[in-house]
């Protein structure tokens, strides 16, 4: 018997905000996984550098971006479209 795993990064009622930064965040995560892994073996396995390698402030950039995003997952997106759809979550929680 198969067990998937199903992650969902679209989530109704969240704004594009909210789900770019989600993107990011499990992007930047797994490419922290891939250093570990590459840690392991002895080689480099990051694929910011591998793509951005040759521009190192457009590679800086890309980590600030997905630093901002991990920070604005922490923080809560404050928008009326996020408050109306955490609220429905909290609704949903308490009964």
């Amino acid at each position: 018997m198969s067990h998937y795993v199903t992650i969902n990064i679209m989530e109704k009622g969240k704004c594009a905000m909210s789900m770019i930064a989600k993107i990011l965040v499990i992007v930047g995560g797994l490419n922290w996984g891939l250093v570990g892994v590459g840690m392991f073996m002895n080689q480099p396995i990051n694929l910011v550098s591998m793509i951005f390698g040759s521009m190192p402030k457009v590679e800086a950039l890309v980590y600030v971006v997905v630093g901002l995003a991990a920070v604005g997952m922490l923080i809560g997106c404050k928008c009326a479209k996020c408050k109306s759809c955490n609220v429905d979550q909290a609704a949903q929680v308490k009964v």
